[in-house]
């Protein structure tokens, strides 16, 4: 049979208060009888009831995680090396798949308001509405990548990469390279109108008009970039290099242009985003936007841990870096 609280006090003959004290960390128990209360729970394997918990309205130990998908290489690094960190410090991790629908995203939350969870973080939709309802002061939001309007404020964990774009940009333009397509998510992301803004940028820096004929956004996938990619190189005026912005875009760009038998960089330069170990070797090098996984799953942990009562809400950027390779 489980240990319980109850059968605890029993064994120890302690009052069942003074156990359920000294396992949930009330200051009002002897540092001495905590000691042997823990012991003997160890010893009786106790696990600490979350239900129990919830029932009594306290905050849990648990992190909700909102993701489009997990298909997608970096929400999948993320998720693991996030459920990793947060082991470490006693919270568990229960992760939701929006497949990037307001619906989806609107019942995960409710979900996880019923669960007490202490956070959640969430690659928001683009779609405000549904998902956007009273949530509790003591569950804590921290959008991921995306950003949107809640009703109420909410803690950002973004990814820096408009400098690394801009420097993506400058290269190309420096080796020769005008007619720059790019692909990315649409408007309707903060992600994709951050990204297009840094290209659009650094264009014009030097000196160059963006060619709205070279530029392609939708919402983002594996099948967006290839098809799009296609689409660019089998135009009249195909570009002479290629930015992608976004993880999946870029993967399915890459496919594309290789299954066309492009050749990096005398064909046409390309740059990705993202850095899945086999772009070092694909057509002798992928240039690429480089970000580090485990450094925003800390970030991400560290804003939970900061659970002092009056802190202000943050916002935290990831830097990001270009990589150099041979397909630019």
């Amino acid at each position: 049979m489980r240990a319980t609280i109850k059968s605890i006090a029993r064994d120890l003959n302690i009052s069942h208060m003074t156990v359920s004290r000294a396992l949930n960390g009330s200051p009002n128990v002897s540092e001495e009888t905590r000691r042997v209360i823990l012991a003997r729970a160890r010893e009786l394997g106790y696990v600490k009831s979350s239900a129990a918990n919830t029932m009594r309205g306290d905050r849990t130990a648990i992190v909700g995680l909102l993701l489009p998908n997990i298909i997608n290489e970096f929400y999948a690094q993320f998720a693991n090396t996030l459920a990793l960190l947060c082991a470490e410090h006693g919270l568990d991790v229960v992760i939701h798949l929006t497949s990037d629908d307001s619906e989806k995203e609107h019942q995960a939350l409710l979900r996880l308001q019923g669960l007490q969870a202490a956070a959640v973080i969430m690659v928001p939709t683009s779609q405000a509405g549904l998902g956007d309802f009273p949530i509790p002061q003591s569950m804590m939001i921290i959008d991921l990548i995306r950003t949107r309007e809640h009703p109420q404020p909410s803690d950002q964990l973004l990814l820096d990469d408009g400098p690394s774009i801009e420097a993506a940009v400058d290269r190309l333009v420096a080796t020769g390279r005008r007619n720059i397509g790019f692909i990315g998510a649409d408007a309707s992301l903060s992600s994709g109108r951050g990204r297009f803004a840094a290209f659009r940028s650094a264009l014009q820096r030097n000196g160059v008009e963006v060619d709205r004929r070279l530029v392609r956004t939708g919402q983002p996938s594996f099948n967006m970039g290839h098809d799009n990619a296609v689409s660019l190189l089998d135009s009249a005026v195909p570009p002479g290099a290629l930015v992608c912005g976004g993880f999946e875009i870029s993967n399915g760009a890459l496919e594309a242009c290789l299954e066309l038998g492009m050749q990096f960089p005398e064909g046409m330069a390309f740059v990705g985003y993202g850095d899945p170990p086999a772009y070092k070797w694909i057509a002798g090098g992928i240039t690429t936007i480089s970000l580090s996984t485990d450094d925003i799953a800390q970030r991400a942990v560290a804003m939970i841990l900061d659970s002092a009562d009056e802190r202000s809400h943050s916002t935290g950027r990831s830097p990001t870096a270009l990589i150099v390779r041979k397909s630019a």
